[in-house]
């Protein structure tokens, strides 16, 4: 017998959880729940599910800085998106950031169904990422597993933090990432820092990275992306 796959069901709304995990449970899916940022990213490390429905708006953590968290610990689960959220540009932000699809609520179960079996499809058809190809943005060049990266084949002297910033920059490379979520990366918890602080560390960045043809460009507004120069 096979075990039906998890969906993990990430939703403040009490009403809208129960309906969500009553139908996932008839369309033959396990539901697990969440419905707070930080337990959302818990479970989500934890029991690797098949599939996330993320709600945007949520207590203790956006439901973006979850996506985007998610994503930079390099947890590759299809991700739809479920928002109230009427703007372009969240829809946006929510795909640069990581999410495969999005449904704006209200929304008729039939097409949650259909969306998530489509999304399910096309993971299911993808061929598997190789592990230990080196990954390359212009004339920066690194491996996924280690910490070091090469301007062309001379290894870039980097501090701490300037390699942390790098690190979660290149995950996404062409996508926007979120001044606060970047200061979250760059600097320890315990550290009282300001989102703007991270200006500071990516000035340093831009200037060693300039001559392996790859800009950090500013985002007005939403934060930063990394993609190699024309």
């Amino acid at each position: 017998m096979v075990s039906p796959m998890n969906a993990l069901v990430v939703e403040d709304d009490a009403q809208m959880h129960k309906s969500l995990c009553r139908a996932l449970t008839r369309w033959g899916f396990n539901p697990l729940s969440a419905s707070d940022g930080p337990s959302a990213l818990e479970r989500w490390q934890q029991q690797q599910p098949a599939v996330v429905l993320l709600d945007l708006s949520l207590p203790g953590m956006d439901g973006l800085d979850v996506l985007q968290r998610g994503r930079s610990l390099g947890l590759k689960t299809p991700v739809l998106l479920l928002t109230a959220r009427g703007t372009v540009g969240d829809r946006i932000l929510g795909l640069n950031f990581g999410a495969d699809d999005y449904l704006p609520k209200p929304f008729e179960l039939d097409e949650l169904e259909a969306r998530l079996r489509a999304l399910l499809r096309r993971v299911q058809s993808s061929p598997p990422a190789s592990l230990d190809r080196p990954h390359t943005l212009g004339a920066l060049a690194w491996e996924p597993s280690a910490s070091a990266f090469y301007c062309g084949k001379e290894p870039l002297a980097l501090t701490p933090r300037e390699t942390a910033l790098l690190r979660a920059l290149v995950e996404r490379p062409n996508h926007a990432h979120t001044k606060e979520f970047l200061a979250s990366v760059v600097f320890p918890p315990e550290e009282d820092v300001l989102p703007d602080a991270v200006e500071v560390v990516t000035h340093r960045l831009r200037k060693k990275l300039a001559p392996c043809g790859v800009a950090i460009v500013t985002l007005r507004g939403v934060g930063y992306l990394i993609k190699a120069q024309a």
